[in-house]
């Protein structure tokens, strides 16, 4: 029989910067330092494709997770590390790859992210345990914590006019959702022909169009100025690095266990030590003066939420439709196809319409509305239909697209272009985080939930005491047979499953609304006005 476990982790959203823009072009300390200026339009494209693929390597294997764990049996305990690793390693080092990128250029850094990405997808492809995927999906990870930061930063010197920068942010963030949509829809298409291995094999073939196109069009640019600030580096990546790994592995031990609660010390001696560092050197990895602003900490929130929600409730939904309404990936790809299409769509949009309301008024609607369509999701069934579902999937994912992309753009168009990669290191950390968040908490909330609810199903439904036993020793283990399962079985597993999933929609509505209040409260609503 087939387990349900917790849910994946993927991308990042944005939040700003509390110093004001400038509208000139950036000066020496921000200049592309190369004879070859590139093209904007290429460069454009490139850091699109760049977006993509980090996300795309979350989707795909949120996709593949059933079919992984199947396959190498793995407890849902443990299922949680596979798309975790990414997020985790993402979240501790993107802003360390910023400042790398600040001091050594950031296309440099950009393309070495690409060729980590490639590295850690071809050893996940080739994984014959779950060790082997985890490994993988850390050295992915850590090409994702390069190429994020540092493609937001290349886009920040390459379009230096705020407004320009603004439209060309959506689009990145537009991009994303591509990533997102094409992820399910890739992997449903090769684990129909063929076994989950193959799926990593479409993160290697972008990679390696991106990498030629980065190569052919996109210019140097590096702040000449920067110090690379060793101690804030390692500092800052053991902070996030310890709570990351808190947030996971408390849902699988305990958030009181030694453990874990060793790693909160860790995190919070490495914070504290962090801010005393960056406070007092020269050159810090990132200005912690910033957060005196309301409305910068605000929008870090904002962006931390972001994707807490979006990334949090697609992972719920796939695994609502795999697992509780037995499709298969490519027809859960189809469904997941309209959310992220609205996303995109509404996000390609918000550019221009953000020149005309501010920041403010979609920030605070989008939030308002996600509550609305998750809220609304949680009284789905095994049973529903999408066709009662389908206006809802696109209401969250034009929701998401009015925040994600509008604090993407309010993170960017706070900072002058020579400090975009802290602007954009800080933004993609706190993304993270909320990835990490939403992944690790909703799942495991999914997965406490339904091994709560499942004896009372199990009973509901008439599943006797021998039986009975046995299915819930095979979801704690993860343990799945070629048996088909009885109807009564199946019944009771599903509606246990959709339990959890109705409870982290919920929540995620919960998150919504509180959010709103502080973006309607906190945020200015033009920081790039000058």
């Amino acid at each position: 029989m087939t387990t349900s476990a917790p849910a994946p982790t993927p991308p990042a959203a944005t939040p700003p910067t509390a110093t004001p823009p400038t509208a000139a072009p950036p000066g020496p300390a921000a200049t592309a330092r190369s004879s070859f200026r590139g093209s904007r339009p290429v460069t454009l494209i490139a850091m699109c494709l760049g977006a993509m693929i980090t996300f795309l390597q979350i989707t795909a294997t949120v996709s593949a997770l059933t079919t992984i764990q199947r396959d190498l049996r793995v407890d849902p305990t443990t299922v949680v590390w596979i798309p975790s690793a990414y997020t985790l390693m993402v979240a501790s080092v993107v802003l360390s790859g910023a400042t790398l990128g600040s001091r050594y250029g950031r296309k440099r850094m950009f393309g070495a992210g690409i060729v980590t990405m490639i590295i850690g997808a071809a050893v996940v492809a080739s994984g014959p345990t779950v060790a082997w995927v985890i490994v993988g999906q850390l050295i992915a990870g850590l090409g994702g914590a390069l190429i994020l930061p540092n493609s937001l930063a290349i886009l920040g010197a390459t379009f230096t006019d705020p407004h320009r920068r603004t439209e060309v942010i959506t689009a990145w963030s537009a991009a994303s959702g591509i990533g997102l949509a094409f992820g399910p829809l890739i992997a449903g298409a090769l684990l129909r022909h063929h076994s989950w291995h193959s799926v990593y094999l479409s993160t290697i073939a972008l990679g390696v169009v991106t990498l030629v196109v980065a190569i052919v069009g996109v210019a140097e640019s590096r702040s000449s100025a920067a110090r690379l600030d060793v101690p804030g580096l390692l500092l800052g990546t053991v902070a996030i690095a310890a709570a990351v790994y808190a947030l996971i592995q408390g849902g699988k031990v305990g958030y009181t266990s030694p453990v874990v609660s060793t790693a909160w010390v860790v995190a919070a001696v490495a914070l504290v030590a962090f801010v005393l560092v960056e406070l007092r050197t020269s050159a810090p990895m990132l200005d912690v003066r910033l957060f005196r602003s309301a409305s910068f900490s605000a929008v870090m929130v904002v962006g931390a939420v972001s994707l807490f929600g979006f990334t949090g409730v697609a992972i719920l939904l796939v695994l609502f439709h795999e697992r509780a309404q037995a499709l298969s990936p490519l027809d859960t790809g189809w469904r997941m196809l309209v959310l992220f299409g609205a996303y995109v769509l509404v996000a390609f949009g918000a550019g221009r319409a953000i020149r005309r309301t501010g920041f403010k008024a979609p920030l605070t609607l989008g939030l308002v509305l996600a509550a609305v369509a998750s809220f609304a999701l949680a009284n789905q069934g095994p049973t529903t239909s999408f066709g009662d579902r389908w206006a809802l999937f696109a209401l969250f994912g034009a929701a998401s697209a009015l925040v994600v992309a509008p604090a993407t753009a309010a993170a960017m168009a706070s900072v002058a272009p020579a400090q975009a990669g802290m602007a954009s290191g800080a933004v993609n950390a706190a993304r993270q985080v909320g990835s990490v968040l939403g992944s690790s908490l909703l799942g495991t909330l999914l997965t406490t939930t339904m091994v709560a609810d499942l004896p009372g199903r199990l009973a509901a439904h008439q599943v006797g005491e021998p039986t009975r036993t046995a299915v819930q020793a095979a979801v704690a283990s993860g343990a799945s047979g070629d048996q088909p399962l009885p109807d009564p079985v199946r019944a009771a597993l599903a509606e246990a499953l959709t339990s959890g999933v109705q409870a982290g929609l919920r929540i995620s509505g919960i998150v919504f609304l509180v959010t709103a209040v502080l973006a309607l409260t906190l945020i200015r609503n033009r920081p790039h006005k000058h």
